[in-house]
């Protein structure tokens, strides 16, 4: 099970925080009203910090070190993207997202490389496919024979810097489009992943647990699966 650390304790702070503890991951809640974590319940399992999200001695009392992912869901754009990239650029975390009010806005930290994602088209369930592996696998489209689905894939940041092709090869899946920076792009065989991609993938349905898995997975050797892709 991996840690986790929430920036806002409002509505969806509230249900992400227990989504993540119901599966049995470990979550730090971060809010600067103390009176705000009362909305969690006597059945939240998890801890809490009072503070600003963006403050070091705040992050690290939330175990910030630890952390597999970090979501800035407050009330402030501003603060949202001031502590995701603290939690990013400082502490390394692999995973972030942050929250935005302004569409205009996120779209620029987007292409930025700021994963956002605005509030006029935000749900919690967006949120955590960002921030938990299981939930990217929801499909996005379902073919006919209900066979093939095209879904938002997590990778270990070990692909990043590979090519599409080892990718596909790898997993057994097509990559269908990349958003990278804010804007969707058709990549190549050739297209080097980079950091911050998401990728889109058309996959079977009946695999998606084995392709979560590989692509979870850092790769078994980088020469395995770039030996044949030199051309």
């Amino acid at each position: 099970m991996a840690h986790f650390v929430i920036m806002g304790c409002g509505r969806v702070g509230v249900h992400l925080a227990h989504t993540l503890d119901d599966s049995g991951h470990s979550v730090t809640v971060i809010d600067q009203n103390e009176r705000a974590f009362s909305a969690l319940g006597e059945n939240f399992s998890g801890n809490t910090v009072t503070g600003v999200g963006f403050d070091r001695d705040t992050l690290e009392a939330a175990q910030i070190t630890e952390a597999y992912a970090f979501a800035a869901v407050s009330s402030g754009d501003n603060s949202n993207i001031l502590a995701t990239r603290v939690a990013r650029e400082t502490y390394h975390v692999q995973h972030v997202v942050a929250r935005i009010y302004d569409p205009g806005r996120a779209e620029i930290y987007q292409r930025l490389g700021i994963p956002t994602v605005a509030a006029v088209r935000w749900s919690a369930e967006q949120v955590l496919r960002r921030i938990l592996p299981e939930h990217s696998m929801r499909a996005d489209y379902r073919e006919a024979s209900g066979r093939l689905m095209l879904t938002e894939v997590a990778l270990h940041a070990d692909w990043y810097g590979l090519q599409v092709k080892a990718l596909e090869q790898a997993a057994g899946i097509r990559v269908a489009y990349l958003t990278r920076f804010g804007e969707g792009i058709i990549p190549r065989s050739h297209t080097r992943l980079q950091g911050g991609d998401l990728v889109h993938a058309m996959l079977p349905v009946a695999q998606s647990s084995e392709v979560e898995k590989i692509l979870a997975s850092a790769p078994r050797a980088v020469g395995d699966i770039t030996g044949g892709f030199t051309q």
